[in-house]
């Protein structure tokens, strides 16, 4: 199994479980779908954004690089900054992600044109939407390099998983380790929830180990 089927195979809780458990930070918050349904994984391409002024130069469109560079696996991070009064993201360049047969798109801000990247198929995770452009008012600073998406600091290469819950975001280097115990984790609760549905008390299957369960003792 490739390693974007074992993450993809897994969830977001499982995962920021796994991360809780080595004192790690990766959930980055107040993100959520905003075209798309499906589970989101891959290595991310970054981009940093900053606020144009009258003395702000940028050699090319924002983001147009990291969608050219983009691709299967991939996904497009934008470090945004939570800017909600302007988009960071927009119809032309979901055209080109999708083009490239990137994976999806994750902005920590606002985006627009949603019409067209649900129109086009785009998995995109945002802050929210707004009609405003970038026009005069956003620029690229750079990217592939590290960036900083709601608290979390994001290399280029690092992994991405996004879903119903939110998204995480994991270090290359830490990667096989926090899948191992994910994937501990997601076992020890398929089990809780097949006692559940079995009929066994709630109460009787969360009191015994739930509080524990990620200690790390229980995750040998």
């Amino acid at each position: 199994m490739s390693m974007h089927d074992k993450l993809v195979a897994l969830d977001t809780c499982a995962v920021s479980d796994a991360l809780d458990s080595l004192g790690l930070p990766g959930a980055a918050l107040g993100l959520h779908a905003v075209a798309g349904e499906r589970r989101l994984a891959g290595e991310a391409v970054t981009v940093d954004l900053i606020e144009a002024d009258s003395t702000t130069t940028s050699p090319r469109h924002l983001c147009t690089a990291a969608v050219d560079a983009s691709g299967p696996d991939k996904v497009i991070v934008v470090a945004h900054h939570g800017r909600t009064h302007v988009a960071g993201w927009g119809g032309v360049l979901s055209a080109g992600a999708v083009a490239r047969g990137a994976e999806g798109v994750i902005v920590d801000g606002a985006v627009r044109d949603l019409d067209e990247a649900r129109q086009f198929g785009l998995t995109l995770y945002a802050a929210t939407a707004v009609p405003v452009t970038a026009r005069k008012r956003i620029v690229e600073r750079d990217w592939n390099i590290t960036v900083e998406i709601a608290g979390v600091r994001v290399d280029p290469g690092d992994y991405v998983l996004a879903d119903g819950s939110g998204v995480v975001f994991i270090p290359r280097d830490r990667l096989d380790e926090i899948l191992s115990i994910a994937e501990t984790i997601a076992a020890k609760e398929a089990r809780m929830l097949a006692r559940v549905r079995a009929g066994e008390p709630v109460a009787t299957v969360m009191s015994a180990n739930y509080e524990t369960m990620l200690d790390r003792e229980a995750l040998r």
